[in-house]
């Protein structure tokens, strides 16, 4: 993949954080795209109006993903989400094997945005950290200044 394709999917997943704004939720979205690109699943975050603590984007759609393919077909795949996975995101993706991890924005740039809101605690922990203390040589790509801002912009206003 190439650098404008992780940054076209990566606005993809701008988009679907501005849906979850705009159906209730905290301004989350995530996809997952095939070796070649193709989108498979999208996901946005549902904690809100799911009632569902671990109703993060990227969770949900490792949970959704396992449902739909194999272990061995999801190594070959991507997950693409406006901000680096947070640690339990992290752990998700790990434990779904699915082999790249590609972000838009830090967790620590993250923090910046939302605070100390209580709705997002967000860890100062980087996902290539947890990785790191895995089995799996799962890829990280991330951040891509580019559209950081474009990122962080679905964020403004939320947390305040």
């Amino acid at each position: 993949m190439t650098k404008k394709q992780h940054i076209e999917l990566l606005n993809r997943c701008i988009e679907i954080s501005q849906a979850a704004r705009e159906h209730g939720n905290t301004p989350f979205g995530a996809l997952l795209a095939d070796k070649e690109g193709n989108i498979l699943l999208e996901q946005e975050n549902i904690e809100i109006t799911e009632k569902i603590c671990t109703g993060h984007a990227e969770t949900t759609l490792a949970a959704r993903a396992s449902q739909h393919y194999s272990k061995e077909f999801l190594w070959e795949c991507t997950l693409y989400t406006t901000a680096e996975p947070c640690a339990m995101c992290t752990g998700a993706i790990y434990w779904g094997n699915i082999g790249t991890i590609v972000y838009a924005m830090t967790e620590k740039r993250l923090l910046e945005l939302t605070g100390d809101n209580e709705q997002n605690p967000t860890f100062d922990l980087p996902s290539e950290e947890i990785i790191k203390h895995g089995q799996k040589d799962i890829q990280i790509i991330g951040p891509f200044p580019e559209i950081e801002t474009a990122a962080a912009a679905v964020h403004q206003g939320y947390w305040d």
